[in-house]
């Protein structure tokens, strides 16, 4: 185990750890982006250049700054009113550990674990995006357009939704009566 690796997992697991512990959303957010560049990080160690890049643009780049922006859209940075446990976490936990084992038993039990890996050819990051800007353009331009369509459509519903609040304040200001206006 290197050094890097170690570093990389401590972050990882910290960062999502603290994402499902913290109560402000916000922060929240930023810890789960915390957690998206250590994965970055171990694909780049382990040279899968496109993925760990991918990694970087789409997850760190888009859906984190994404998340932040919907979450301030829809106020969602105001503290919880409900705790963040429920009463039954242990199951939870106790789920969690069942499941891990189950796999990790499976895993340590298959027969292609101690057996070589044939060497398949990797394809390099330029000969990906050759094929996205040669072979599946018109799929990589309709996600384009989709993920462009979805951000546009959680701005209006914020948008939507708080103009509604506003008007629902401004009514409930105007319907109740004045303390200053009843004299004896």
């Amino acid at each position: 185990m290197t050094l890097s690796f170690l570093f990389l997992s401590i972050l990882i697991i910290s960062g999502a750890i603290t994402a499902m512990t913290l109560r402000n959303l916000v922060h929240c957010a930023l810890a789960l982006t915390l957690t998206f560049a250590g994965l970055a990080g171990i694909y780049l160690e382990l040279n899968a250049q496109f993925i760990g890049f991918a990694q970087i643009l789409i997850y760190i780049g888009a859906v984190a700054i994404l998340l932040v922006f919907a979450i301030l859209l829809t106020r969602g940075s105001e503290p919880p009113t409900q705790s963040a446990f429920s009463g039954s976490w242990v199951w939870g936990v106790a789920v969690a550990v069942v499941v891990f084992g189950v796999i990790a038993s499976v895993i340590f039990s298959s027969r292609v674990l101690p057996g070589m890996a044939p060497q398949i050819s990797r394809p390099s990051v330029r000969q990906i995006g050759d094929a996205l800007m040669t072979r599946f353009v018109l799929p990589l331009e309709v996600l384009g357009l989709l993920l462009t369509a979805a951000l546009i459509g959680g701005v209006i519903i914020a948008l939507r939704d708080k103009t509604e609040l506003e008007t629902s304040q401004s009514s409930d200001i105007t319907t109740q009566p004045s303390s200053h206006s009843q004299r004896p």
